[in-house]
């Protein structure tokens, strides 16, 4: 069997995020929920809020998307497989996606929808409250998988997100097997409660028939897969199913159970909470590069939240310094 030769190939939406600062007062006018994520079913719905929104800046997003730009900020090899469309804002992904190192080869989709684009409103206590236009995004289909680079990367890593539409739900299914069959780690991260509500069973379908062997939640995504407002229970319940958990508690930090041997991390303290998009996503970066790097899960846990911290001290999901030689001092200190 061939070696791999990336340390993480993620599939998600590709999407381009546009950031602006909204008051709590703006939020409510808008009917949204401050702090979660909604969709938005038509361009028309996104050109009208997007009309709405103050000065803002635009940079190439996506769960999955962050999370590889994260690994490669690392110092990691990464590839991404994600739908854009032929038009500006494909091309705005596109760009920003393979100046960060990482290897993206999807054919852009001719035609109507356009590229998928999530509005992020932030307030002035950091929280982000997400409209998302999936766009192009929801029309990655199975061919568009490139076989060879999925079986290049040493992970696999799987944004829940996308497994609302059924067209990407069933390519990433294919992706699954592909990576398994070469011996390849799958990595799924739940994403948002409302993923969980539509498609839990799927989720705990996956995770019982051993198909996921990492498996990234917040708290409240962890309670709600496993049913319960017990914790402890949930982890519990949840770790007998995946041979890695990995559990993210905002302020109080992240846990990680493999093999029933638990690990705990603090957060990373930091002067300010700016803006939180991105941190989940940046987590994961920092716990994926330290597993593909080899060290242990107490050392993978302490990156992701180094990497956590660096991204909720600014707007954006993307680092704004020498991510790699930050992680490198805080772990000598």
């Amino acid at each position: 069997m061939t070696a791999p030769n990336l340390d993480v190939v993620a599939i998600g939406n590709a999407i381009v995020d546009i950031l602006s600062q909204a008051d709590d007062a703006f939020i409510a006018e808008q009917g949204m929920a401050k702090g979660s994520m909604q969709l938005m079913f038509s361009p028309a719905e996104a050109d009208a809020l997007y009309a709405k929104m103050g000065p803002g800046r635009e940079v190439s997003g996506g769960s999955a998307a962050n999370t590889v730009a994260g690994v490669a900020a690392l110092g990691g090899a990464c590839g991404f497989i994600g739908q854009v469309a032929d038009d500006q804002l494909g091309e705005v992904f596109a760009h920003d996606i393979r100046a960060a190192g990482i290897r993206f080869d999807t054919p852009a989709r001719a035609g109507d929808p356009t590229t998928a684009r999530c509005l992020i409103f932030v307030t002035p206590d950091g929280q982000r409250t997400m409209n998302t236009f999936l766009g192009a995004s929801q029309f990655l289909p199975e061919a568009a998988l490139d076989r060879g680079l999925i079986e290049a990367g040493a992970i696999l890593y799987l944004e829940g997100y996308l497994w609302d539409p059924e067209e990407p739900r069933q390519a990433m299914r294919a992706a699954i097997d592909i990576a398994r069959a070469a011996g390849r780690r799958v990595a799924f991260t739940l994403s948002d409660v409302f993923c969980i509500s539509r498609h839990g069973d799927d989720f705990r379908a996956l995770m019982a028939d051993g198909l996921i062997d990492i498996l990234f939640a917040n708290e409240n995504e962890l309670l709600a897969l496993c049913g319960t407002d017990d914790f402890e229970a949930a982890v519990a319940k949840a770790a007998r199913d995946v041979a890695l958990l990995v559990v993210t508690r905002s302020e109080q930090g992240a846990i990680a159970v493999k093999d029933g041997v638990r690990s705990a991390v603090a957060a990373e303290p930091i002067d300010k909470v700016v803006d939180t998009t991105g941190a989940g996503d940046l987590f994961a970066a920092g716990f994926l590069h330290g597993q593909a790097q080899g060290h242990d899960v107490e050392t993978s846990l302490r990156i992701g939240a180094i990497c956590a911290a660096e991204i909720i001290s600014h707007y954006g999901a993307r680092p704004e310094v020498d991510l790699r030689a930050l992680v490198a001092a805080k772990l000598k200190g």
